[in-house]
Formats: structure tokens, sequence, C-alpha cells
């Protein structure tokens, strides 16, 4: 089977990624999620638990033997070169594991919603990269809001990933989230039936 049209789905945190990528699962495309294949390659029993625990310890792993997940995430988080380990373990896992989720799907393109497509250098995966953008007051706001947390912890949220414009400037399309639901929903229709389009138009 010819290889379909992948397109790179990313933004920052609370940009609006995970109701576009329901809004193509709706219009009958299949998403492969980075997270979901993040969490497939630590589940218990799973390869790549064991490689995490061998690196970094029983000590990351909860009672029922699942990986504690927020203790990962605060070790990473304090640390560039742990984050970087755990990363060298996890990323060609995560990648394995969405492109058999990409063979095995069935629609005329296909969706790679990956947050650190930017920053993992994973650009040469995809065909068109879609960025869901937003300005950073407003992200920061979300973030505060959704997770709870001072503008200060948003702040350093923000700073560990790619800056806007590096996203921007990478980006192919842009879908900017700064209205309703019904407005973010109808940019990914009228996104739809372009990749649609290309898609039937094939290669090149």
């Amino acid at each position: 089977m010819a290889r379909r049209l992948r397109i790179g789905l990313t933004g920052g945190i609370a940009s609006g990624k995970t109701t576009v990528a329901h809004r193509f699962v709706e219009l009958g495309i299949p998403v492969i999620d980075a997270d979901e294949s993040a969490r497939t390659v630590v589940a218990p029993g799973m390869p790549g638990l064991a490689a995490v625990v061998d690196k970094f310890g029983t000590g990351l792993l909860i009672a029922d033997g699942e990986l504690d997940r927020r203790a990962l995430r605060h070790l990473i988080f304090a640390d560039p070169d742990r984050r970087r380990e755990l990363e060298a373990i996890l990323h060609p896992l995560i990648r394995a594991d969405m492109e058999q989720r990409a063979h095995t799907s069935a629609g005329p393109y296909i969706v790679m919603a990956i947050p650190l497509l930017v920053e993992g250098g994973a650009i040469d995966r995809v065909d068109r990269i879609l960025v869901v953008d937003v300005p950073e007051d407003l992200q920061r706001q979300r973030v505060m809001r959704r997770d709870g947390v001072s503008a200060e912890q948003a702040q350093a949220i923000l700073a560990a990933q790619t800056s806007r414009e590096n996203r921007l400037q990478v980006a192919d399309d842009v879908i900017l989230n700064v209205g309703t639901v019904s407005e973010l929903w109808q940019a990914v229709d009228d996104l739809h039936a372009r990749y649609l389009k290309m898609a039937a138009a094939g290669p090149g």
C-alpha cells in the first residue's frame, strides 16, 4: 500500500491540540497519538518500563507496579540530563509503536499527534505540519486554570517547550485557537477538505 499523506499535529501546552485531534477523529481520520504510544510502551510488563526502572530505579513505581508519572515528570523537569536519558530510552519505542498504529489504521490520510514534534526532531516523519497556535499570555492563563498552578509554574512549563516562534517557523498550516470551540471545529473542517484533496492527488 502506498504511503498515505501524514499530517503532523502539534502545538504548545493548553493550545487545543486534543480538541483538534478529536475533531479529526469525528471526521473519520485516524489520529496516531504520541501520548497514547508513550503510555503503551511503559505499561506493566513492557520492555520500556523495565528499561526506565533499570535506569532510574524502582522508586518510580507505584504499588501496583505501574509507572509513577508524576514522580517521573518531576525528575526530568528538574534535570535536563535525566530528561535526555529518558528520551533516549523511550523515543525509539514510541516511534515504533506509532508506526505500527499508522500501518494498521484506515483512512484517506493520517494525523500524527506529536506534542514535541519540533523539539523531538520528528519533522521528517510527516508531510505537513499543522500547528495549533495560541498567544503565550492566553496559553499561560489556560495552563493555570487547567492545572491549578501559579503563574510562575505555568511560565516554567512553557519555557521547557520550544518557543511559539519556532513552531510557527516550521508550520505548513496554522490554526489560531482564540475563539469558540465551534470556530475551532470549523477551522479543522476547512483543513480536512484541503487534506482530502491533497491525499487524492497523491505524492508530490
